[in-house]
């Protein structure tokens, strides 16, 4: 029983931890962010709104160079001051902005920020447990084994959100009548979009799944779809 001592305080810490960081992301937002209105996006926006049968979709600009999107833990949904620019310069269209947001929308329906508290705790709980099991073993490696097996566990379920994500948006696109076409070719202007982020780490310890990998995910539900007749 004193041995799980130490595992319950990693839940503790991390849940303490977790609500620290939610409080600083949302001053930060709250602090770089205004909403965005931007007539040229209107209609895509529109189309989003009425197939969620919601007056409006709510856009907020987060005044940063990277390109990236993003739910907040409050449900609001960002777009970066870079991502933005892209649209700006011509080299994203307004419907593979509006990508962008139904798949943060998905973050959002799909209750993804929750399901991170729980992992972060959890994470923190599995790395206390196996530097405690590993440490007459491994004496100080076991803490490094512990934190790449957390990490790794970190990153498998943070792709498995992005799929669902992915999955949300292409139903939430082709009922909004834009299809999934604008989804598909934002992921392949990525690379060149965010500088050839990631690198050429493992996929099992990226926390997006492969740009590939995600786009035949989603023509899959396509044939899925066209053989169901939706």
């Amino acid at each position: 029983m004193l041995r799980l001592i130490p595992v319950l305080l990693a839940i503790g810490f991390g849940l303490v931890m977790y609500f620290f960081s939610v409080r600083r992301t949302l001053a930060e937002l709250d602090n770089n962010s205004a909403e965005l209105a931007d007539p040229a996006l209107k209609q895509s926006f529109d189309r989003l709104a009425k197939a969620l049968d919601l007056p409006r979709v709510r856009v907020y600009l987060y005044d940063i160079e990277a390109v990236n999107g993003l739910a907040a833990p409050d449900g609001r949904i960002f777009i970066t001051r870079g991502f933005y620019n892209k649209f700006r310069q011509g080299k994203v269209t307004a419907d593979e902005l509006t990508s962008v947001i139904a798949h943060e929308l998905g973050h959002v329906a799909l209750g993804h920020s929750r399901r991170r508290m729980i992992d972060f705790t959890g994470q923190n709980a599995l790395r206390m447990l196996l530097m405690i099991l590993l440490a007459p073993f491994l004496r100080q490696l076991a803490v490094y084994v512990a934190n790449f097996m957390a990490s790794a566990l970190a990153a498998r379920l943070s792709r498995s959100d992005e799929y669902e994500a992915d999955a949300y948006a292409a139903a939430l696109l082709t009922k909004a009548g834009i299809g999934t076409e604008p989804q598909i070719s934002l992921f392949n202007k990525l690379m060149e979009l965010t500088g050839g982020r990631a690198g050429n780490a493992p996929a099992w310890l990226l926390s997006h799944p492969k740009t590939d990998e995600r786009i035949r995910a989603i023509e899959a539900l396509e044939r899925k779809w066209s053989v169901s007749g939706v």
